[in-house]
């Protein structure tokens, strides 16, 4: 059979993949199924709690606070980019480029493991079918560490051969992986800032939420700005604060969280804001969340957007 023979076949296989316009593709079915398996439920509290035991700021620089979002995609590029580049030098001829594939290798086990602890810590802080694509992520990404650790063995042992076919098993396995995480990412939107549009859709009018009166000290209410939910809390100074009421972590509802010293307290996973400027002062959340000015007239409450923090265009 001539080549030309066999190109409808793999197109029709690679049309097959696709999503047709009444239902998912194979690939994003199969996905899906992996988000509404409850198979692996049982294990999803017992590794989480484990997690958890690594201290706060510790678990805050992981999730990549300090950067201002998720560390782990960051350090994700480490091993892929490492791993991908000696899969390029094995299909090259030469001594030297057998060494340095096998450097580019061992380059990638060694920085997998900073990787990987980055993704837990973020994994840990997820809404349940989040966490189920994750840990199968986990699990390729895992698998393919160690046919690259069984590669790496190999080629120090001479066996060039074999390392390069556990090295493809390995780029094959982890792009499964990757693919995952992209689904994580994208589809699912973990490790998003879930208030990035309320400075998008805010306008910078203002707005009047309630009497002055009626707001209870000291404890949250939920009201409406414009098109946007928000949290309110009356201090006891008379000072009314104003922040997105959907958390920047995971979108929980911030008005039904606890309030402590100038902070409130995600009910959903544990982030902590300042009310007077937003800010995170612990994770997971890694953006600080929105907060409006405020002012009293008459006894009525007014809120808006500043105008210096809205994003258009």
């Amino acid at each position: 059979m001539a080549f030309s023979d066999k190109i409808p076949d793999v197109a029709a296989t690679f049309r097959s993949l696709l999503p047709e316009p009444d239902r998912p593709g194979r690939v994003l079915a199969t996905v899906e199924r992996i988000e509404a398996s409850q198979a692996a439920d049982p294990l999803l509290g017992p590794l989480r709690r484990a997690v958890h035991t690594l201290p706060p700021d510790l678990r805050d620089i992981l999730h990549g606070k300090p950067l201002g979002h998720p560390a782990h995609p960051v350090l994700v590029q480490l091993p892929m980019g490492s791993w991908t580049s000696a899969a390029v030098l094995d299909m090259l001829p030469g001594k030297g480029k057998r060494r340095a594939a096998g450097l580019l290798i061992a380059l990638g086990v060694a920085t997998a493991a900073p990787a990987a602890l980055t993704g837990w810590t973020d994994w840990a802080d997820l809404r349940k079918p989040q966490m189920r694509v994750g840990l199968v992520h986990a699990l390729a990404n895992s698998g393919a560490l160690a046919l690259y650790t069984t590669s790496l063995w190999k080629r120090l042992r001479g066996r060039r051969m074999a390392g390069r076919a556990y090295g493809l098993a390995g780029l094959t396995l982890v792009s499964v992986g990757g693919a995952l995480g992209g689904h994580l990412a994208y589809r699912q939107a973990s490790g998003a800032n879930h208030a990035e549009q309320v400075a998008a859709l805010a306008d910078t009018e203002w707005h009047a939420i309630a009497m002055l009166s009626d707001l209870p000290v000291g404890r949250a209410v939920r009201a409406e700005v414009g098109d946007i939910t928000v949290m309110v809390v009356r201090e006891a100074s008379g000072t009314v604060r104003v922040l997105a009421d959907r958390c920047s972590h995971m979108a929980g509802p911030l008005s039904e969280g606890e309030l402590e010293n100038g902070c409130v307290r995600c009910p959903w996973h544990g982030s902590t804001f300042r009310l007077d400027d937003g800010w995170n002062v612990q994770g997971p959340a890694t953006a600080p969340q929105p907060v409006f000015e405020t002012r009293v007239i008459d006894g009525r409450v007014e809120a808006r957007f500043p105008e210096h923090a809205r994003k258009n265009g």
